[in-house]
Formats: C-alpha cells, sequence, structure tokens
C-alpha cells in the first residue's frame, strides 16, 4: 500500500438535477480538466451515486483539486469533498478502482463531517496530520469563495492555475482593471492563501510525523 491524501467528492441535491446525462458529461470533462492540470497519484474520477474520487502526493494539491472542481461546477451544481490521509490499496483493474485502506476511510469520516447540521455551508473538510490548521484554512476559504460572484471564482480558478493578470482579462475579454478590482475583492487574497499553504506543506508534514 501506498501513502496518499485522497479526495472523496459529493454533488449537493445532485437529486435535483434534471438532465443527468447532461451533468454527468459536464462532470467527467471537469475531472479531466482538473486531472489534467493537476497530475494526481490517481485520476479524479466519477464514481458511484454522484460522487468522485481521487488521490494525491500532497496534501496541497488535495486542497487545490477541492477547490478546481467546485469552481468548475460553480454556479450551477455545487460540491462537498471530504479529505484523508493514509495508505491506499487498490484491488482489481476496474474503473472506477475499487479501493479501501485508512487513506479512502479517513476521506470519507471527512465528509461524513460535512454531513452534520452545524457543517451545512461548509464544503470542505479534512481528517490527517494537523487537521485543525488545514480545517482553518479550508473554513476560511470556503466562506470567501462563497462571496465571489460567478465572474470572480472563473477569475479565481485561473488565478489559482498560475494565469496572470493580463492573460485573465484576455480570456475574459475585460480590462486589465476589471480583473484587478476583483482580485482586490479576495481573488488575489486566495490566490496567495493557496500558495502560502503550498510554500508551509513540509512544516505540516513534519509536525504530523512527529506526532
Amino acid at each position: 500500500m501506498v501513502v496518499l491524501h485522497t479526495l472523496i467528492g459529493d454533488v449537493v441535491d445532485s437529486r435535483s438535477i434534471e438532465d443527468r446525462a447532461a451533468f454527468q458529461d459536464h462532470l467527467a470533462t471537469v475531472l479531466d480538466q482538473v486531472t489534467a492540470a493537476l497530475r494526481p497519484e490517481q485520476p479524479l474520477e466519477p464514481t458511484v451515486g454522484d460522487e468522485l474520487q481521487g488521490a494525491f502526493t500532497s496534501v496541497s494539491d488535495a486542497v487545490l483539486a477541492s477547490l478546481l472542481v467546485r469552481l468548475a461546477l460553480l454556479p450551477a451544481y455545487d460540491v462537498r469533498c471530504g479529505l484523508g490521509h493514509g495508505e491506499v490499496a487498490v484491488h482489481g483493474r476496474r474503473r472506477p478502482l475499487l479501493q479501501d485502506g485508512p487513506g479512502w476511510w479517513t476521506a470519507r469520516d471527512a465528509l461524513d463531517v460535512l454531513g452534520r447540521p452545524r457543517r451545512a455551508a461548509q464544503r470542505t473538510w479534512y481528517v490527517g496530520p494537523d487537521q485543525g490548521r488545514v480545517n482553518a484554512f479550508l473554513l476560511t476559504r470556503d466562506a470567501l469563495v462563497d462571496r465571489l460572484g460567478p465572474r470572480g471564482q472563473r477569475l479565481l480558478a485561473a488565478a489559482v492555475t498560475g494565469a496572470s493578470q493580463v492573460e485573465i482579462a484576455a480570456a475574459e475579454g475585460i480590462s486589465r482593471s476589471a480583473v484587478s478590482q476583483q482580485f482586490a475583492r479576495g481573488v488575489g487574497a486566495l490566490r496567495e492563501a493557496h500558495l502560502s499553504f503550498a510554500a508551509g506543506e513540509g512544516d505540516i508534514e513534519s509536525e504530523g510525523d512527529r506526532g
């Protein structure tokens, strides 16, 4: 078995989706795009019951994947993501992969936390090393994402995957000033927060090892 940072996602209010075939096609496209951008250890893919899964070598990539999937689905759809950490076993070669182990059990535990009434508005949770610090980041991040409009969310997706303000303005067909305004309203802070989170990942993992 290998130790990975796992992600299990659950589409919010999926039973209310009218055109389920179109949604599943859209979800598959989104997961392929995020997989291409982040190159996870195990690709993001749909599973049963309107869920999705994937596994990463770093917690920062798992955290970023949860954001990118959510941003790509908003505003029409939303998703909750449970993130976990631990050993993962893969059985057989079928798709989606048949897996078990602590890595998946902790991701499922995190998703179960999001099902509790007091976490109804929360979209991401983590169970693993230094989960207090990681979840403090996720709580703040998700709250800020919810305050952005559709344009701000699109700009954020581009920003956290490395696009410059000039490139974003050209892609959106808007002025550099309009992009700067969105960055000032939270896009810039969220981008820098993700960069800082990734840069501090070594500290998180070393503390987890000591524990």
